[in-house]
């Protein structure tokens, strides 16, 4: 589907960097990322949750280094999994140097708990022997003590003093492979900090609303926190925080991007609320099909109308659509144009082959551009 002018985002322009083979800023496409939570030290569901998230769509997945036996345990994980991942490190700075040593593409360090400049530069050392990159990863719930008492409360003047004053220090060690963060879980907190932060640098900067809840509260402030930032060009890689499996993180931050026409993977269900015009159970239609499609990764978009109110101007803008009608049967429309109609009681089966076998002529077309590509070098 192509987009008007009207529906593209202008980016802020920011630094490149990489966490392991993901390139992060510049013109990179927006990162999603997750969290284990599991116990890092249990290896083999470690590792098992990571490629859940992996087949989710995760780009980059972190996991908690928080002793010596999870570091122990990172060395075990790194090279299982297809993801780079990146070390979250919080108090115990020698944490950070054994991840690096473990294998880890990204360490993420609070500034309000890591300790000395000298103990930061050690870090860095660590990260530059080891081709890691570093996050600073700012919090409004655990800032700087002397920041707490000249501000008096968290606030984003003093998340976007500590994330610069560290970043100059990185930079003063002559290290640039790093990335910000300044989170809250208030909306309107963590928002501000961003903005402030986005126009003091041109650092790359990972968006989080963080301790945003369960699935439904977190997902509808994290849509509203990042998805205001991404909307305004700000924003490198996500972390949506939920109380929740790591893959329903992924999920929703790549809907949050699909939604902003910022990446697009695989299908993109267009839905009705249903109403009494329905020709078919829309809700339940839409749950089986979001279930059964989760394996498809080609962007693919699928129209779902209860009925013609509205079902054919949508299937005019999607590869699939369905359209409830009369007597039991519903049509099904290919690339915009009427196609043929279905029975109510195969219509679910009817649809997933559809998409499937769209998303591989889509990947045949894909491998045929390349073969040809090839052949013109």
């Amino acid at each position: 589907m192509s987009y008007r002018p009207y529906q593209q985002i202008t980016r802020r322009r920011s630094r490149m960097i990489h966490v392991g083979k993901v390139p992060v800023g510049g013109e990179a496409p927006i990162s999603v990322q997750t969290m284990t939570n599991t116990p890092t030290t249990d290896v083999a569901a470690t590792i098992a949750q990571i490629r859940r998230a992996e087949l989710a769509g995760a780009d980059i997945v972190r996991v908690s280094v928080p002793d010596e036996e999870s570091t122990a345990a990172l060395a075990h994980i790194v090279p299982e999994v297809g993801v780079p991942i990146v070390a979250d490190i919080h108090f115990h700075y020698r944490r950070a140097i054994e991840a690096a040593k473990a294998g880890a593409a990204c360490l993420r360090i609070n500034p309000g708990n890591i300790g000395s400049k000298e103990r930061v530069r050690e870090v860095v050392q660590a990260a530059r022997d080891h081709g890691c990159s570093i996050r600073i990863g700012v919090n409004a719930g655990s800032l700087e003590k002397h920041l707490l008492e000249k501000y008096g409360e968290p606030n984003p003047e003093a998340m976007v003093e500590s994330a610069l004053w560290h970043a100059a220090h990185l930079q003063e060690l002559d290290f640039h492979e790093f990335k910000i963060s300044v989170k809250a879980s208030d909306v309107f907190l963590a928002v501000a900090a961003y903005q402030q932060l986005a126009e003091a640098c041109d650092h790359p900067l990972h968006l989080g609303i963080t301790e945003a809840g369960s699935r439904r509260t977190g997902t509808v402030k994290s849509a509203i926190g990042i998805g205001s930032l991404l909307w305004a060009g700000i924003g490198d890689t996500i972390r949506v925080s939920l109380s929740d499996e790591p893959e329903e993180e992924v999920r929703v931050g790549w809907e949050i991007l699909k939604g902003l026409h910022l990446r697009h993977r695989g299908v993109k269900i267009i839905s009705c609320p249903s109403c009494a015009r329905q020709g078919f159970d829309v809700i339940r239609t839409v749950e089986a099909l979001e279930r059964r499609l989760e394996h498809i990764q080609v962007p693919i978009t699928l129209s779902i109308i209860g009925c013609v109110v509205n079902g054919p101007g949508e299937a005019l803008l999607t590869d699939i659509g369905l359209t409830g009608g009369g007597a039991g049967r519903h049509m099904v429309y290919l690339a915009g144009r009427t196609d043929h109609t279905i029975e109510g009681g195969s219509m679910i089966d009817h649809i997933v082959d559809l998409v499937e076998r769209r998303a591989e002529a889509i990947r045949a077309e894909e491998a045929a551009r390349q073969r040809a590509a090839l052949a013109a070098e």
